[in-house]
């Protein structure tokens, strides 16, 4: 998988001057069918959350309150993508090792997935990871 294919998406974003509103429509602003939905939030400081590949699940991430920092690694190389704005998410393929870090405070991280929750999925030790990014 090449790090490339994880890309912001920028969310429609209505401007109102009582507050603004974001949508997500799975399948249309983000390229699959929501499955199942969770959020992180009162992240001490300093803790990293994820720490993990998914085999076949896509994932996009938004910070809905606060920011926090979202390292990728696809094996080869590393990108960290700052997220911060409700109206950004990260699209984030299968087969891309994810940690979340540097938490602001209050923080809220909601993630949107393409499958609901099977522990089948997860590829949860790094080395597992190289060795099948690597094809050994």
């Amino acid at each position: 998988m090449e790090i490339t294919e994880c890309k912001l998406i920028d969310l429609p974003k209505i401007q109102d001057p009582r507050g603004n509103l974001s949508f997500i429509e799975g399948g249309k602003h983000i390229p699959f069918a929501v499955e199942r939905t969770y959020w992180i939030y009162d992240v001490p400081g300093g803790q990293t959350r994820g720490g993990h590949a998914y085999t076949n699940l896509h994932e996009c991430i938004i910070a809905l309150s606060g920011s926090f920092d979202v390292v990728i690694n696809n094996g080869k190389e590393t990108k960290t993508i700052s997220l911060n704005r409700s109206y950004y998410g990260l699209y984030v393929p299968p087969m891309i090792w994810r940690s979340l870090e540097n938490f602001s405070t209050n923080s809220l991280c909601l993630i949107l997935s393409s499958a609901p929750y099977s522990e089948d999925l997860y590829i949860r030790k790094y080395d597992d990871f190289l060795k099948q990014t690597s094809g050994i």
